[in-house]
């Protein structure tokens, strides 16, 4: 069988070795030099020729993670690599996934093309900001699913007394499945913005009196409209308000928001390192190294990952 490689790159080497040591192997060897301008050369110090090249990166701010996760995988294209894998567990400019105004750029599908054009013979990353992304690509993408992670922790809770919630109309599928999934009900918050990151308004649909609510989100940034959703469904007489999210991006003064929110408990994936100062008695932090390490391995050995997808809480 052709023998697999993993590397990482500089920002996501905290979660590819636990990925790597769920899988059983070492980390291949791969340095990254600079010239005295600030340009990066990746640098892959061991044989790659007919291997089944994994390169783990996300690509959150700045973008020099990008231009790495594209450096690394050109560099192992010419080095011969059999079949080249970007394992983006974070997928970055996942926003700007369409033209919602005029004359601006649909960056992901830019990063998509960016990607192939490097190289890449597969696409392997956790909840995409929209599906449709994956129809940016022409070549396989693997897209895991939080609900592999956070359904089987939310089933060892008491569930009878949640209802789910999405902090906006455009996260309610994702929000919805959680509550076919535990066959709770469902309550929508609307969200009015005048300008990105601030939210100007926010409505309830649904009944919430004396419920525990659980708002679900692919991420979470300023924490602007997580907050302002969880303050208005108290106001409409909840018992308490948590929030899962499985991206933990938390710029700004995010971490100050939080600790100062209604917001009982907020629980995020490790697809994006947090701050040393982070609130640990309200951000709980599930990993997610195994579930990449299996899908790593199906790929490997040419077995479906579609389980994966739908949560290993689901049987």
């Amino acid at each position: 069988m052709v023998e697999v490689k993993l590397f990482s790159g500089t920002a996501s080497k905290y979660l590819a070795e636990k990925i790597a040591d769920y899988y059983g192997i070492g980390l291949g060897d791969v340095s990254v030099s600079r010239f005295s301008d600030g340009e990066m050369q990746p640098v892959i110090n061991e044989s790659v020729r007919g291997a089944f090249v994994f390169f783990i990166q996300s690509t959150f701010s700045p973008t020099d993670n990008l231009m790495e996760l594209l450096l690394m995988i050109d560099a192992a294209k010419r080095a011969s690599a059999d079949y080249i894998t970007a394992v983006i567990p974070y997928f970055g400019y996942a926003r700007q996934d369409r033209k919602d105004k005029p004359r601006v750029p649909i960056s992901a599908k830019l990063i998509a093309n960016l990607l192939q054009a490097a190289g890449a013979n597969r696409i392997m990353t956790m909840d995409f900001h929209a599906d449709q992304i994956q129809g940016f690509f022409d070549i396989p993408v693997d897209h895991l699913r939080g609900e592999a992670i956070f359904m089987p922790y939310l089933q060892q809770r008491d569930m009878s007394n949640v209802i789910f919630s999405s902090p906006d109309v455009g996260g309610v599928k994702r929000a919805r499945a959680y509550a076919k999934f535990f066959h709770r009900d469902l309550v929508i918050c609307d969200k009015y913005r005048k300008r990105a990151n601030q939210v100007e308004s926010m409505t309830v649909i649904g009944e919430v009196k004396g419920a525990d609510l659980i708002l679900v989100d692919d991420l979470v940034d300023t924490a602007g409209t997580l907050c302002r959703a969880a303050e208005a469904l108290m106001e409409k007489g909840a018992n308490s308000v948590s929030a899962l999210v499985t991206h933990p991006v938390l710029s700004g003064n995010a971490y100050e928001t939080i600790q100062n929110s209604v917001l009982k408990e907020l629980l995020v994936t490790d697809t994006l390192p947090l701050k040393a100062d982070a609130p640990k008695d309200k951000i709980k932090v599930l990993p997610t190294a195994k579930l990449f390490s299996r899908a790593i391995r199906n790929i490997h050995e040419h077995r479906s990952i579609s389980a994966l997808f739908v949560g290993e809480g689901r049987g």
